[in-house]
């Protein structure tokens, strides 16, 4: 992981930082931003892939949340952030999403979907696949299991399921993996 503030001392004086939020940022981002923007990531996909043993779940009953894992395409939402809290920003994001080093921080380009033809660069969270927490080979069926069990600081597991559904929903995105899960809960 980069060290603090390494990406935001990157930045151009004046240019603002993309976010790229795919799952629980969608609809609960935890930061001040200037602009939402639907987006589109090519090259990694939004996938029930990490056992979450934190937010929503423990070391013992590990639930499973959203990781943005290699290949295909993912519609989420770019956030634009003003350059002068940009730091803060990346601190904010640092401490909720790495909290296991799950993750990889990167910066990925994003097409917005506003009837422009910008991309930005954002930063995105990798899921890591040597990572112990990585549950990308799980059948459907174990990740339902996982999901039923979940329950951290967070809350259940099962609300973050429902509430990623409902938002995507609310955009016109349809996932497949998800509209399964919530199915069955």
């Amino acid at each position: 992981m980069p060290a603090a503030g390494s990406f935001a001392h990157s930045l151009a004086p004046g240019e603002p930082l993309w976010v790229f939020g795919y799952g629980s940022l969608m609809w609960n981002p935890g930061f001040a931003y200037e602009e939402r923007v639907p987006g589109k990531l090519i090259g990694a996909h939004r996938s029930f892939c990490v056992k979450s043993v934190h937010w929503r779940g423990t070391p013992e009953r590990p639930g499973l949340v959203l990781g943005l894992d290699r290949g295909g395409a993912c519609i989420g939402i770019a956030f634009r952030v003003a350059p002068a809290l940009a730091e803060a920003t990346l601190t904010y994001l640092r401490e909720r999403e790495q909290v296991t080093n799950i993750y990889r921080e990167a910066v990925r380009r994003v097409w917005l979907k506003d009837g422009s033809t910008r991309t930005v660069p954002a930063v995105v969270f990798l899921v890591d696949r040597s990572h112990a927490q990585y549950a990308g080979q799980l059948t459907l069926e174990e990740r339902l299991h996982l999901i039923r069990q979940g329950h951290g600081m967070g809350g259940p597991n099962a609300d973050y399921v429902t509430a990623t559904a409902r938002h995507l929903a609310e955009l016109g995105i349809r996932d497949e993996e998800i509209g399964w899960l919530v199915a069955r809960l």
